[in-house]
């Protein structure tokens, strides 16, 4: 009997039913792996890009070459170069000098962020190469981390040396200066004058006298002190604002190749050899003190009794020391020569100021502290001056102690922020005819902001905002109107003959004139008993 038919087809096809079903079962299930894993990747990209766009990324920024960054092309004006920056990638922006992450951020809303939303994230200063050198690895007062050491020495400093009972104490210091530099001045009627020459020699000669008030330093020897100071002051902030290849690339700092450091410790022992001359004449003079005199302390005594009692160490004392006379001359010099200059160029300005003066004042009497608080139109045009040239136009760098978020950008730990001052002061969306001089801006006007120094408006903040704004706010507001209201009550002034005005600046830490301001004083009363 033969197999039946089905018997057979199953007998002989059974193999190769079984080959093609494997086979297409093998088939399918890649595919479906394939989809699937599509699917996955899909989902997981998608999930990626959400967590990504939720989370804040780093601001714009220009395009950078490999290892130097953007270095090659950073102008020399570094406040103008930024501010143009700004205006391609907006009011926060991004870039990286050599290996080193830089920010610069353009407007008041972003720097309030800073200075109020994240104060005391940003309250250390970057510490460059020059810097550590001259604060000995931070620490003095303007680079020590934000610290309870950093609130100790800014605490001394403002108690003892810028409280109101101090200032009002050594008021007569700075009208003993100001009464020399009018009869200085005087001696030399009708002839060229360096501007910035006598206002750093008044304000280092009151700095002096506040800090250490000895009479072995007055007269020539004086003069000599105040002029090696001003040649210290000027090299040492000079060097803090020059840009540094040490800085970009820290595997070179060893090498400093531009010679910053060695500069620096140049000027440091300089500046180091005066101080411990004057330290020691106090030592010698302390022994030699009467009993009457033992409870007149000066800020440097100050300072060497809390050296004693071991609340400060010998660098803390001359790092004080050269903080206060950097602090208290180069800010104050830089001022008054730029408003003298702009004053100089705007002849209903100057009339302005002048009329002021002699209704405050009047014509047969000199310029006393007291008639200060009621010139609001000199007021006005210092604070004029100070917006137009801002005597730091860009903040020292601030760096992040962790990282954080500004203007819904992200900023690292450790990352160098720049703050424009010199940009938002002269930014048409918050100044009208920004590129004007006009003092009338600035006088008080009801239902208006006060503009003032402290940093609360941050459309207008000269000396900085926060806890790590300049200390010195409350002394240089006095020397400045002081020496800027006898410069304009006792003289008029003009340009020696066939100069032109020159209103350009330069940049280093500080902001000053390009050229030294020379103009010839010419005696403005008859009675000369007011010049003596």
């Amino acid at each position: 009997m033969q197999p039946s038919t089905s018997t057979i087809d199953i007998h002989f096809s059974s193999p190769k039913m079984t080959q093609i079903n494997l086979a297409s079962w093998w088939w399918q299930w890649e595919v479906m792996t394939t989809i699937s894993v599509v699917i996955l990747g899909v989902l997981w990209y998608k999930l990626t890009l959400s967590i990504s766009s939720r989370s804040p990324r780093l601001p714009p920024g220009p395009w950078s070459l490999p290892v130097v960054g953007y270095l090659p092309f950073l102008g020399r004006d570094l406040h103008i170069h930024l501010k143009n920056m700004a205006h391609t990638y907006g009011p926060i922006f991004k870039f990286y000098l050599g290996s080193k992450l830089y920010m610069a951020i353009d407007t008041p809303e972003l720097a309030k962020e800073v200075f109020r939303d994240h104060d005391e994230t940003f309250a250390n200063h970057d510490l460059n190469a020059a810097a550590s050198v001259k604060s000995h690895r931070g620490q003095d007062m303007g680079f020590s981390e934000y610290s309870a050491n950093w609130r100790k020495l800014r605490k001394i400093f403002v108690h003892e040396m810028l409280s109101s009972n101090s200032l009002n104490k050594n008021s007569y210091f700075r009208t003993d200066e100001v009464r020399k530099t009018i009869k200085n001045v005087y001696s030399k009627i009708g002839t060229n004058v360096n501007i910035r020459d006598v206002s750093f020699v008044t304000g280092a000669n009151v700095i002096r006298r506040m800090v250490w008030d000895e009479t072995s330093y007055t007269g020539e020897k004086g003069v000599d002190l105040a002029a090696d100071l001003q040649m210290v002051a000027t090299n040492i902030i000079k060097l803090l604002g020059q840009p540094n290849l040490s800085d970009f690339f820290p595997t070179l700092a060893w090498f400093d190749l531009q010679g910053v450091e060695r500069s620096m410790k140049k000027e440091l022992k300089k500046a180091e050899r005066i101080f411990a001359s004057i330290i020691e004449d106090r030592i010698i003079s302390n022994s030699k003190m009467s009993h009457e005199d033992e409870g007149k302390k000066d800020f440097l005594q100050i300072l060497l009794d809390l050296e004693d009692q071991q609340e400060l160490n010998n660098t803390q004392v001359k790092g004080l020391l050269l903080d206060v006379m950097l602090g208290g001359t180069e800010a104050t010099t830089s001022l008054i020569e730029l408003a003298l200059a702009n004053i100089m160029k705007n002849n209903e300005v100057m009339k302005r100021v002048q009329d002021e003066l002699v209704e405050m004042v009047g014509p047969n009497n000199i310029v006393e502290e007291s008639h200060l608080p009621r010139l609001q139109y000199l007021d006005a045009t210092i604070k004029e001056t100070l917006r137009l040239h801002p005597i730091a136009p860009i903040l020292f760098p601030r760096v992040p102690s962790k990282d954080c978020v500004v203007g819904g950008y992200a900023i690292p730990k450790g990352t160098a922020v720049f703050i424009n001052v010199y940009s938002i002061h002269r930014n048409p969306r918050y100044w009208d005819n920004p590129m004007e001089f006009n003092p009338d801006r600035f006088l008080v006007k009801e239902g208006t902001d006060i503009l003032d120094y402290r940093g609360n408006n941050l459309k207008f903040f000269p000396f900085g905002s926060g806890r790590r704004m300049c200390p010195g706010v409350p002394l240089a507001e006095k020397m400045q109107k002081f020496i800027l209201a006898s410069l304009l009550h006792s003289f008029n002034w003009s340009l020696p003959e066939g100069v032109e005005h020159d209103l350009t600046d330069s940049f280093a830490l500080a902001l000053r004139k390009s050229k030294p301001l020379i103009a010839v004083p010419y005696q403005r009363f008859p009675d000369a008993s007011l010049y003596m």
